[in-house]
């Protein structure tokens, strides 16, 4: 069965800071609740086209938030739950989700931009990830991708512009990506040959 992991911040949900009902404290900008959540315009659409091309989705996401006790396991796991029947919903599938909720310094191989939660997705599901595409909105998604075999794609939703404008600058070659789209829709579109470009 044909692949697609996906980041989750910036990729199917908007990030904290482009939800203006959301009024954050300084905790570094999390989605900390269901009530945060808002889907990017298109995500579950283009989750749906997927879908419907055969396509099985696995949600691969750094949610460091949980080792900073900015919100618990159990808020994630409802969020995911409730994120995965919203897809539902609409027609789509999301296969597996995939998390890491260590603090950035804890030194687990699991936190993106290092390849743990695909390589464990792969040996669970039984994937070849040179077949796969990995799209992410930061160059930490793209390394990640790269490390693990996958292609990648940054869209330019979340924090996809200024992603963008450092991999222009970057020498790091894990850092490039080998396609750029405007949003997980266009980057749908394209690998299913399919809808608007």
């Amino acid at each position: 069965m044909k692949t697609i992991f996906l980041d989750r911040d910036g990729v199917i949900n908007k990030t904290s800071e482009e939800s203006p009902h959301i009024q954050n404290p300084p905790d570094y900008g999390y989605v900390r609740t269901w009530e945060g959540f808002d889907f990017l315009p298109n995500s579950r659409k283009a989750i749906r086209n997927l879908t419907q091309h055969g396509y099985r989705v696995i949600v691969v996401t750094n949610q460091a938030g949980i080792g900073r006790g900015i919100f618990t396991e159990e808020n994630l796991k409802d969020t995911h739950r409730r994120m995965v029947a919203e897809v539902a919903a609409a027609g789509g599938n999301i296969h597996a989700v995939y998390y890491c909720s260590h603090h950035p310094d804890d030194g687990c191989e699991c936190r993106k931009p290092k390849p743990g939660m695909l390589r464990r997705a792969a040996r669970e599901h039984n994937i070849d990830v040179s077949k796969t595409y990995f799209i992410g909105d930061s160059l930490g998604d793209i390394e990640a991708g790269h490390s693990a075999g996958a292609s990648t794609i940054l869209v330019l939703t979340g924090h996809g512009r200024e992603s963008y404008r450092r991999y222009i600058h970057s020498q790091n070659a894990d850092e490039k990506p080998d396609k750029i789209f405007t949003n997980l829709y266009t980057a749908v579109c394209w690998l299913t040959g399919t809808g608007e470009r």
